[in-house]
């Protein structure tokens, strides 16, 4: 079975993507294994000083739980079955690295997120994931 991450940050093009792609699962000859991955940008500065570690953690497990809601419910309602992570890092590197050691066979993504510059062909996080991933990326708009 194929494993598919589907890396989401809580944008309306991230959502757009979710859609467009369900549109497209019957490209493959059985329902592939599905998972969603949101990366949190680590909280900047010496935070660490004034936040405890716990309180860290559970901020970026909440705003990650954020960014998926929309995610979730459109597979949800669609009858999709999933997996969701949330991790914390550089969003590039960390959807790579995650999809090379949780060994997945596809990176599926839209060619844009929550970047600034709307009029870049791809997002900066979207290049940098087809630069360096191993496996193939389908991206979907």
């Amino acid at each position: 079975m194929l494993k598919i991450l589907l890396p989401v940050d809580g944008s309306k093009n991230s959502d757009k993507a979710i859609v467009e792609f369900m549109k497209l699962l019957n490209w493959y000859k059985e329902m592939p294994e599905i998972h969603l991955l949101t990366v949190q940008v680590p909280l900047s500065g010496n935070i660490s000083s004034y936040i405890s570690a716990t309180d860290i953690k559970q901020y970026h497990q909440e705003e990650g739980l954020k960014s998926l809601e929309n995610p979730r419910k459109l597979l949800d309602q669609a009858g999709v079955t999933y997996q969701y992570h949330i991790t914390v890092g550089d969003p590039a590197e960390m959807i790579v690295r995650f999809a090379t050691e949780q060994k997945y066979d596809q990176i599926v993504m839209g060619p844009r997120g929550k970047g600034n510059i709307e009029g870049l062909l791809l997002g900066s996080v979207t290049n940098k994931v087809m630069q360096s991933a191993t496996m193939p990326v389908l991206l979907v708009k």
